[in-house]
């Protein structure tokens, strides 16, 4: 991949990221409120519901670019001699990696964001150097593994999806998608994802917001589900699976819509 392809995909990337966290801003703030232990009224309703923005605004460049720059790196080395049959299979191992890449800089931010959204009355800066004294650092890091853990299954759908629906609609038309139609794809693969990876993100959101010693906090991702299992069946799993699926379908349409079209710019 050459140097100036990498610097399309990191910054198409940072500017898709901006767009979509701060467009969906809204319908993630009233997940996390459905997703909270404490219930959605009190943990603000549909009260002050762009609290926690200013944390998604910093941290979205950066985690958008991470991951794509580590994604098309690693699909572009992967690629290279491989038969069309392993495909699918090189876009699941590049966007995983890319997750993992991505959530070091996206967990300190999504800790932050959502502690903002159930407590609309407090600032995020306020939030953020409580955390670090009650915590430490590793009270920003606190779900890395949960967040990694939703992500990589979340990815892998999305991504083979996502490029198997633009290759197939390619094939289609006998020409490459326009950035509207990879929008269209992204916004199947981004809902069906969704819809699926849905118990990972309630458990990722409970570990978050744990109090710190409770039995959440310590991040275990297998004890958070059964504990949610246990309390509140299937319907605690897929708490806020309806606005999640609405959020990420249109999200994929404006990430990778924005991110197709942003690197043709570019190129």
């Amino acid at each position: 991949m050459e140097p100036r392809e990498s610097w399309a995909a990191l910054a198409a990337g940072g500017v898709a990221g901006v767009c979509v966290d701060l467009i969906l801003f809204p319908l993630d703030t009233v997940k996390t409120r459905l997703q909270s232990p404490q219930g959605f009224r009190k943990a603000g309703g549909f009260r002050g519901i762009y609290a926690g923005v200013p944390s998604t605004a910093i941290g979205s460049f950066p985690n958008a670019a991470a991951f794509f720059i580590t994604y098309e790196n690693v699909k572009s080395m992967l690629h290279y001699g491989s038969t069309p049959y392993l495909t699918p299979a090189t876009h699941m191992v590049a966007a995983s990696l890319g997750e993992v890449v991505a959530c070091l800089i996206r967990v300190p931010s999504e800790v932050v964001k959502q502690r903002a959204q159930v407590s609309p009355s407090s600032s995020t800066l306020r939030i953020l150097s409580h955390t670090l004294y009650r915590e430490g650092i590793q009270g920003l890091y606190r779900g890395y593994k949960s967040t990694v853990l939703r992500e990589i299954p979340f990815s892998l759908v999305q991504f083979p999806l996502w490029e198997s629906l633009k290759d197939l609609w390619s094939w289609k038309q006998g020409h490459v998608v326009d950035s509207w139609q990879s929008a269209v794809c992204g916004a199947f693969a981004g809902g069906f994802a969704a819809a699926v990876t849905t118990p990972l993100d309630v458990a990722k959101t409970r570990i978050m917001l744990a109090k710190a010693g409770s039995s959440n906090a310590s991040g275990n991702v297998l004890a958070a589900l059964g504990g949610i299992w246990r309390t509140q069946g299937l319907s605690g799993l897929f708490a806020g699976v309806v606005p999640r699926m609405a959020a990420i379908s249109l999200g994929g349409f404006i990430f990778l819509g924005t991110y197709e079209k942003t690197r043709q710019l570019l190129l």
